[in-house]
């Protein structure tokens, strides 16, 4: 418990000792004192997570002590270790603040109870404090919508991207929204001002003399300067074409680095895939000098199967989306509907749920989806599932 700091309080020595020796043993941190106004001077220029002061002391007694931790310290918590006399101002205490108390004489390990149990407390306090922070109002980012922990990665990863330069690999199954990850990257980025460049991947190259490819990279690059270029489905640029465009890349200093915020003359790359190309890099099917080029950070987009808490928000986003672009209103779905939508197992992903829904708009759907409004597709899969 190297976070965790103890202090206990007492004029009798012989608890201090015993006490400080015990839990030394268990490797707790502890501090003794044997006077309340010892410990307030300790408390004023340390932090405590809690605080054993006994009730009567002859300097100031333990009230008066928990109320002078509350004032420099609130988040410390007090208890109070008192004896078969005082109980009654023990529990009177214990409304003005005292976390628990403790009745002299007690075991030793009632202590590692007692300060296991806050540890606990302090350690799960931490961490939704975390997780508020990285969900609050993070159920979006930009374009990019979701409340699953793999979503909250990915915004994560573009907030610590936004003040450099990294060139990323976007890889996942076709409809994961890779496109549209690589439009949100740059727009949260340095160089959001600047253009975003689409290259045609499968016709790139094609055409073009060996000994002239080079330089039509160059160029490539030369008029994406300080801006971003984004290769979608690169896998489909042949390994050989591949390894001009690293060379041309690399050796005219259009890399702008991992760490660089600062756009300049350089080029920052983009790239999408719905290949694992470390495998494809391995069979010679795609080039790896370029693949550590474009790879500086990965995104890897979760499948919709791996995020159906996802699911509705996605299907109000999408609803929202073309409610505001058409005159018929399909304003919810129905339970039923719902119901086999989160069981669906979305071969298409994202692309293939928003289909669903612009679906029931061009079809006029009346206010409601509903299970008969749905695709064949997802309706037979129901079926299916019922039967087995």
């Amino acid at each position: 418990m190297d976070d965790f700091e103890i202090l206990f309080v007492d004029d009798d020595q012989t608890i201090l000792n015993l006490v400080e020796e015990y839990l030394a043993a268990f490797d707790y941190r502890v501090s003794i004192v044997d006077s309340g106004l010892k410990a307030l001077e300790l408390i004023k220029d340390q932090d405590f997570d809690v605080v054993f002061t006994d009730f009567k002391m002859p300097d100031i007694d333990g009230l008066e002590l928990l109320a002078m931790i509350k004032e420099y310290r609130p988040a410390t918590e007090v208890i109070i270790v008192t004896g078969h006399g005082t109980m009654e101002s023990a529990i009177q205490a214990m409304k003005f603040g005292s976390y628990d108390y403790i009745q002299k004489p007690f075991k030793l390990d009632v202590l590692r109870i007692v300060i296991n149990k806050l540890f606990e407390e302090k350690r799960l306090k931490r961490e939704n404090v975390v997780l508020r922070k990285r969900l609050k109002e993070r159920h979006k980012y930009d374009q990019l919508v979701g409340i699953s922990l793999k979503m909250q990665e990915i915004y994560e990863q573009t907030d610590h991207m936004s003040s450099g330069s990294p060139n990323v690999l976007i890889q996942g199954e076709s409809g994961t929204g890779k496109e549209l990850t690589a439009h949100v990257i740059h727009r949260n980025s340095d160089r959001s001002r600047q253009a975003f460049i689409p290259v045609n991947c499968k016709s790139f190259g094609k055409g073009i003399a060996g000994d002239q490819l080079y330089n039509h990279a160059v160029e490539l690059f030369k008029s994406a300067q300080a801006a971003t270029v984004f290769f979608n489905e690169i896998a489909e640029i042949k390994p050989a074409v591949q390894a001009v465009i690293s060379q041309a890349y690399t050796e005219n200093d259009f890399n702008p680095g991992p760490g660089d915020g600062k756009a300049g003359s350089s080029v920052r790359l983009l790239a999408a895939t719905n290949r694992n190309l470390g495998e494809a890099a391995q069979k010679g099917n795609f080039n790896q000098d370029f693949l550590s080029c474009i790879s500086d950070v990965k995104i890897i987009m979760p499948p919709l199967r791996e995020r159906r808490e996802d699911i509705c928000l996605l299907i109000n986003h999408f609803l929202n989306r073309y409610n505001a672009k058409n005159e018929n209103k399909v304003m919810n779905i129905s339970p039923d509907a719902l119901d086999v939508l989160l069981r669906y197992n979305w071969p298409g992903n994202v692309i293939q749920l928003e289909n669903v829904i612009e679906r029931a708009f061009a079809l006029r759907v009346d206010l409601t989806i509903e299970v008969d409004d749905l695709p064949s597709e997802i309706k037979t899969f129901e079926e299916i599932s019922k039967i087995s």
